[in-house]
């Protein structure tokens, strides 16, 4: 065993800003208000459901990872956010339609009591948003300085220990990085003269940077994955993690494409094409914001199939992503799969897969682990880019010249072995030989 890592102890609460109050985040908090109060299970949340195996598997030791490492508890939760509309958190909740009425009822003075602040909002990046509950300042400096003072408001008003940020608001028009991103010099610059490089999804991530507030990116944007805002972690001793939420789609392709390399079943296409209705499926329907989500969506199939080291599999295989808008289906997302392989001799198959998921269903335990981890991610110390979350995001960030690790078991595996190695135990290989020898 190694010397366990020095993790600062979970003391008093722990607030968890959410930009974006929509259907993600209202169904994120009514369903852990809902499961501290008895009225359902937080089904989907390693940190809550997920238990660790702890050395040889003959020595029966698997705890639930929650009683394996200091982890800040549902009780400890207090909830805020941002939001370009006024509605409190039940008002959200009702209007997003994702979770049941009569729950929603059973917590309403919970929920009414979450009110958003004032958003940092530009319908230069969102285009199918309009909002109305919104900061103004001459620049986006004003702005940020603005959400730092909302930060440390929040943290005072409500008496709280530590702070997370998770992005949940929708996505933002594709933009490459640029000079603006590279140094702290160069983004501060670009704040006071309102450079159109600078997104407002930055702004909140410059101004948890400059707070010291942990902070993991749930969409597509250029967000965290700049040198400026990781040499600012670095600098703050602040975790980011990123970018955009495995929930539906692209979660089914992390669990089938490992499986077709595994046996070496080659791959001629891969058409997805999916129906949304929600907030989520409006702003994707503006192009330039769905060229961030198609980037994010894309690069999965390429870095699990290693195209050039199994060219006679996996080269040039088509791989093609829609998204429509269709409000009947609300939340409720349908994702369509039509894959063709070919096996033995080059034989040709099919394997089709609709998947009718619920979109905030799937990512509400997401935001909640993300939180939980990101906190015991800085009272371990552990600065700049987590790339052991990489099991919750389509496009996981990574150091500098290495690719991202994309294989769901893969991702499962370093996460659970970075919690091992945090509390001194060994760490788990799957080689087994030790039980024949």
């Amino acid at each position: 065993m190694s010397k366990p890592v020095e993790i600062k102890p979970v003391a008093g609460k722990l607030g968890v800003l959410t930009p974006g109050l929509g259907a993600v985040a209202t169904t994120f908090i009514a369903g852990t208000i809902a499961a501290r109060k008895g009225l359902g299970k937080p089904i989907g949340s390693l940190v809550e459901m997920g238990t660790i195996r702890l050395g040889k598997r003959t020595d029966n030791r698997t705890p639930m990872i929650k009683d394996f490492i200091e982890l800040a508890s549902l009780d400890d939760i207090v909830f805020g956010g941002w939001d370009i509309f006024e509605e409190n958190v039940y008002e959200a909740a009702m209007h997003a339609g994702v979770l049941d009425k009569d729950l929603l009822n059973e917590i309403k003075p919970e929920l009414e009591s979450i009110k958003p602040m004032k958003a940092v909002f530009d319908p230069a990046y969102v285009k199918k948003l309009h909002g109305t509950y919104i900061k103004e300042g001459k620049t986006k400096m004003d702005l940020a300085e603005q959400l730092r003072e909302d930060i440390r408001s929040f943290k005072s008003e409500n008496n709280l220990d530590r702070l997370v940020i998770v992005w949940c608001a929708s996505t933002e028009v594709y933009l490459q990085p640029g000079a603006v991103h590279e140094t702290v010099e160069a983004f501060e610059n670009g704040l006071r003269n309102n450079d159109e490089g600078i997104a407002p999804s930055m702004i909140y991530a410059y101004a948890a940077m400059k707070e010291g507030v942990p902070f993991a990116n749930g969409a597509p944007n250029l967000t965290v994955d700049m040198p400026v805002i990781q040499e600012l972690a670095r600098q703050n001793g602040v975790p980011i993690s990123g970018k955009d939420f495995k929930t539906g789609q692209t979660f089914m392709k992390t669990l089938l494409a490992p499986g077709l390399k595994a046996r070496l079943l080659g791959l001629n296409g891969w058409f997805s094409t999916n129906i949304l209705g929600n907030r989520d499926g409006e702003v994707l329907d503006d192009p330039e914001s769905f060229k961030s989500k198609e980037v994010s969506k894309l690069g999965v199939l390429e870095y699990i199939l290693q195209p050039d080291k199994y060219p006679d599999l996996y080269k040039d295989f088509y791989h093609k992503v829609r998204i429509n808008y269709y409000p009947p289906r609300g939340d409720n997302k349908e994702g369509w799969d039509n894959i063709d392989i070919f096996g033995w001799l080059g034989y040709p198959m099919q394997i089709k897969v609709d998947f009718l998921c619920r979109d905030s269903i799937l990512a509400a335990p997401i935001v909640l682990d993300l939180a939980v981890f990101m906190d015991l991610a800085q009272r371990a110390g552990m600065s700049g880019i987590q790339e052991w979350l990489s099991f919750y995001f389509k496009s996981p960030m990574v150091a500098p010249g290495l690719y991202p690790e994309h294989d769901i078991f893969i991702q499962l595996m370093k996460l659970k072995n970075t919690l091992r190695h945090l509390k001194g135990e060994d760490l788990i290989t799957h080689l087994g030989l030790e039980y024949y020898d």
